[in-house]
């Protein structure tokens, strides 16, 4: 097992996989490594669901802080290409949240869930001697729609377009200059420029946006290990090969000058609010089209084949296995304890 962050493909392989409780015939999509959401057969209709931790860090303020769980925990489900409809949530608090501080999470995770029509449907909230941010709790996100609307995170095609939208490091620039900014040694324009990238930290937008203009055959939040883990995950799962290009990708301001300045990888860090998928080649510009319209920066960075792996330009990458983000925001955490 990795020692921070996801455990590693050899763990799941070893220690999960083999140990799934039942096996049931209206499950259509069971856990595997690099996937995000799974897939219950319910007769006419179909239920994707993803669970993810719950993380709050007071440092952002409440309202922020807030946001992101909340579009965290609604961002594996989205790639299904259904729309989010419902939230069970779990919160395991520390016991020096005020009142107040927690009511303002609340009513930030009730509005951003109007704004998607999701209700929230379930639940636990209590303080915990022993528990402490940022970690406080999980949820579950479900989305019901039918069958041909569902897409799978395996569906990659030879012949398919490999798309991105916002590029890479957007959840390493913004998270980590929002959060540490007076320890950051930037010049001021740089500073705001990475601070702005904080709300494009969803690709909640973008998938259903993908999904609506049709022919998606695959899609991968860049969590973990950023792009790079992203495509090789949608690559293995699907059985083909990737060949791409750095080139046309999309990079927003600020996030190379807050990458360069924690020596982080921008392709390989983590980068929630950019979205990968895969389309048809003749749906490609009518994606782009309809990505371009909603205000999201997208490109077609390269092709689906036969074969494996992922390529960029003609050099085979292996997956990053550990995102250099976390140890980066552990290090910064530490010393400001």
């Amino acid at each position: 097992m990795t020692d921070i962050g996801k455990i590693d493909r050899d763990f799941f392989d070893e220690h999960i996989y083999p140990y799934l409780g039942a096996e049931r015939e209206d499950e259509l999509l069971g856990p595997k490594h690099g996937v995000d959401f799974g897939v219950i057969d319910v007769g006419d209709h179909v239920v994707a669901l993803a669970t993810d931790p719950l993380s709050l860090l007071p440092e952002l303020g409440f309202e922020k802080a807030g946001w992101f769980a909340f579009h965290v925990v609604m961002s594996d489900v989205a790639v299904s290409g259904l729309h989010p409809s419902h939230l069970a949530v779990e919160f395991n608090l520390p016991p020096e949240i005020a009142d107040e501080e927690f009511a303002e999470v609340w009513k930030t995770f009730d509005r951003e869930a109007k704004k998607l029509g999701v209700s929230i449907v379930t639940g636990h909230t209590a303080r915990y001697s022993g528990c402490q941010y940022p970690w406080v709790g999980g949820a579950t996100t479900l989305a019901i729609g039918e069958k041909q609307d569902l897409v799978r995170p395996d569906g990659a095609r030879p012949g398919d377009s490999v798309l991105v939208t916002k590029g890479p490091g957007v959840e390493t620039a913004g998270f980590l200059v929002t959060l540490f900014e007076d320890r950051i040694d930037l010049p001021e324009d740089d500073i705001a420029d990475a601070k702005d990238r904080f709300y494009d930290m969803s690709p909640v937008e973008d998938a259903l946006v993908a999904a609506e203009a049709g022919g998606v055959t695959a899609m991968h939040d860049a969590t973990e290990c950023g792009i790079h883990g992203a495509l090789v995950e949608m690559a293995r799962s699907a059985g083909v090969r990737f060949d791409v290009s750095h080139d046309d990708v999309p990079i927003l301001p600020g996030v190379l000058e807050a990458c360069d300045y924690f020596d982080i990888d921008p392709w390989a860090s983590t980068t929630e609010g950019t979205l990968v998928l895969t389309v048809e080649a003749e749906a490609a510009e009518t994606v782009l089209a309809a990505f371009d319209d909603a205000d999201i920066p997208a490109a077609e960075m390269g092709k689906v084949s036969e074969g494996d792996g992922v390529y960029v330009d003609g050099d085979r990458i292996e997956h990053p296995d550990v995102d250099p983000s976390l140890q980066v925001f552990a290090e910064l955490s530490a010393d400001r304890e």
